[in-house]
């Protein structure tokens, strides 16, 4: 199975691809935390979010439906990450939700050390974001 990869102009006039290594490295990327979003993290949010909210420390608890809505958005996002075509974008709104659930680990559970994770998670979104930038000015067309 092949996909087509659209392509970015770019600041010389020339077509930006990913080479094949790199291509395949990004949706290893992609579809592992993909499936991560949706199974580990989104999921069980949408699933069992009364049993996470007893088991929540008393310093971080957040409504339901802010715990439901936050379920919601990692698993489009999750889902996201393996639509070619929206991959960028999906990929650019879990870059912003993990910096989000890192600011919330930092500051308002109090626990910085806890906030590495999503930091890292940030920093793949954000490159993967850049590699498939292509992707958003093709919707863009």
């Amino acid at each position: 199975m092949t996909t087509a990869t659209p392509s970015a102009n770019t600041a010389d006039g020339s077509t930006y691809h990913p080479g094949k290594i790199r291509n395949r490295v990004l949706w290893t990327l992609q579809i592992v935390l993909g499936l991560f979003f949706i199974i580990a993290s989104g999921g069980p949010k949408l699933v069992i979010p009364n049993t996470l909210m007893e088991n929540a420390p008393e310093n971080l608890t957040i409504p339901l439906g802010l715990l439901i809505f936050i379920g919601v958005v990692e698993v489009a996002g999750g889902i996201g990450l393996m639509v070619p075509r929206v991959s960028a974008l999906a990929a650019i709104g879990l870059s912003v939700l993990t910096v989000l659930a890192a600011a919330t680990q930092a500051f308002i559970a109090d626990k910085p050390a806890m906030a590495i994770f999503p930091l890292v998670l940030a920093a793949i979104f954000a490159w993967i974001a850049y590699e498939r930038r292509a992707t958003i000015t093709s919707l863009l067309r």
